[in-house]
């Protein structure tokens, strides 16, 4: 495991350590800032943030550098105001341990954390594949529309001709469909 705490205070940052001194392998960086640079060249496979309570330039930084690599975050925190623990949720971080730095408690809080990423990051995957399949039938089902108008054919030969233009294309129903409205609206002289 490859383990980056962000914390400016190295005693807090070795409670992280202690409490993993039992894993390995094991390879721990430590850093007084989250920078997106230390992120892409170390590759963690869990980032820890420590301190006293986190600002908006911590969680904004947090969102930026985690954007386009999603790594599972713990956040330990001396204190918190109301809302803190949503907007950091809301930024990335996968636990959210107020006044909870205990290295027996480290390990598991890890554990769970990680898990919980990776749950979220298969409900992301399933729901962009999910929004995509709905983008593609309806894609469908309108060239189906355009092909019974145009063309005088039932519901069953509209989708028989794009199936089989798919065929012969090797490309997807929905590819096709979205190619035949183009076409249309081509001719049609649309401007959108």
């Amino acid at each position: 495991m490859k383990l980056l705490i962000v914390d400016p205070d190295p005693a807090r940052a070795t409670l992280v350590a202690e409490g993993l001194a039992d894993v390995r392998p094991l390879e721990i960086r430590q850093t007084a800032r989250l920078e997106e640079e230390e992120l892409a060249s170390f590759q963690p496979s869990i980032i820890v943030i420590a301190c006293d309570s986190p600002d908006r330039d911590t969680l904004e930084s947090l969102r930026d550098a985690t954007s386009a690599n999603p790594r599972p975050v713990v956040m330990f925190v001396d204190r918190s105001a109301p809302g803190l623990g949503e907007a950091a949720t809301r930024a990335g971080v996968a636990a959210y341990i107020v006044d909870g730095l205990q290295p027996a408690r480290v390990r598991s809080i890890l554990e769970v954390a990680m898990t919980r990423f990776q749950l979220m990051q298969q409900l992301r995957t399933d729901l962009a594949k999910a929004q995509s399949d709905l983008a593609g039938r309806k894609t469908v089902e309108r060239a189906k529309g355009l092909l019974m108008k145009e063309r005088q054919l039932t519901e069953e030969e509209a989708y028989s001709q794009l199936r089989r233009l798919a065929m012969n294309s090797g490309r997807s129903i929905a590819a096709v469909a979205a190619d035949l409205l183009i076409f249309s609206g081509v001719l049609k002289g649309d401007k959108s």
